[in-house]
């Protein structure tokens, strides 16, 4: 594989931008993400230059990005860390110290290439280097009718935990819990 998988950097807000709004654009965004293209796009600049910062040097948040050989961004994924003394975390107050992966996506020219597991190795080797408290495991949530993004979790080794939250703005459809545990 000749993608380069590694954090994002606080100056490249430009490009954080743009995959992010890529991904909005998708046909399974729906029911991948809990934000649309039309919300994100009015976002003024200040919002992605502090986002992209927090996420370049973070401690509670990283982003990582799936650079193809001519430079594109191929792929993003990042990792939220939830510890029981902090904010309510997706869905619950976390239980125990944990991580959580967020806004997955690989562009569809660049499915098929491995490129979901590289950035959930270098996001889980991320969680588990992590000082304070380790983290006891890393979750995700996946929306019942996205077999595809299921079935690359379940290749990368999460495994469903039975916990399920209720669809935000379809209380008809389920997001269900997987993890992978330290």
């Amino acid at each position: 594989m000749d993608y380069v998988v590694r954090p994002v950097r606080a100056e490249e807000w430009q490009r954080t931008r743009e995959i992010r709004l890529a991904a909005l654009r998708d046909p399974a965004a729906p029911i991948a993400f809990l934000e649309t293209y039309e919300h994100a796009l009015a976002q003024p600049d200040v919002f992605w230059q502090e986002r992209t910062a927090g996420a370049a040097v973070g401690e509670h948040v990283r982003q990582f990005i799936a650079e193809a050989p001519g430079g594109q961004w191929a792929g993003t994924v990042s990792v939220l860390v939830e510890r029981p003394a902090g904010e309510p975390g997706f869905g619950e107050a976390a239980e125990v110290d944990q991580a959580h992966l967020v806004a997955v996506f690989v562009r569809p020219e660049h499915r098929g290439r491995g490129l979901v597991d590289a950035l959930f190795r270098e996001a889980v080797d991320w969680a588990w280097s992590l000082t304070g408290p380790p983290l006891e495991r890393v979750r995700l949530y996946v929306h019942e009718a996205n077999a595809r993004a299921e079935a690359s979790y379940r290749r990368f080794g999460f495994v469903p935990t039975g916990r399920t939250l209720l669809m935000e703005g379809d209380p008809a459809a389920l997001e269900l819990e997987f993890e992978i545990r330290r």
